[in-house]
């Protein structure tokens, strides 16, 4: 059986994830989650993702990069021409395996009938933005972990769900 993946993203109830390439909201609470569960972590991301996070190469990350660009690798930093080739590398890589975006990549994972875990923060609004993260719902899932909170501007959930596989998923 293959590693459990895990998905961590933040989208609005429409499913808006980002505006451009930014991410269409600030909120500082997700942002440090999202650097604390993601350290030391292998991560596979697109070069957009790549190119627009700061820190994606601080914390003891390891990076795959899924780009046709073999000029982004450097030290702590694979590249892989396809989804399929970042998920081998990043499995040979030792310790869990995170998937942060974008769309696309998003959209080839869940289509994946394997273990994985989304990690995801709901934000209560509806938002203007042009990149989504692909519609989840449909999918079996089972709730582990549930956490509310808010800012000043949003108020969000911060959620864990489980992937249901085979008989189980009926």
């Amino acid at each position: 059986m293959p590693k459990m993946l895990n998905l961590m993203v933040a989208c609005a109830e429409n499913r808006v994830m980002g505006r451009g390439t930014r991410l269409p909201w600030h909120i500082p609470e997700d942002l440090k989650v999202f650097h604390e569960e993601t350290a030391g972590k292998s991560i596979i991301l697109g070069r957009i993702c790549y190119e627009t996070w700061p820190r994606a190469r601080q914390d003891g990350r390891r990076l795959v990069v899924v780009s046709s660009n073999p000029a982004l690798a450097t030290e702590g930093v694979q590249v892989a021409r396809s989804v399929p080739e970042a998920l081998a590398m990043a499995e040979a890589l030792p310790g869990e395996t995170y998937v942060n975006g974008g769309e696309r990549i998003f959209g080839e994972i869940l289509a994946l009938e394997r273990p994985m875990r989304l990690h995801l923060t709901q934000v209560h609004a509806v938002v203007d933005g042009d990149i989504y993260f692909p519609e989840w719902r449909h999918i079996p899932w089972r709730e582990t972990s549930r956490r509310e909170s808010s800012d000043a501007n949003f108020r969000y959930t911060f959620l864990t769900l489980e992937r249901i596989l085979g008989p189980q998923a009926s």
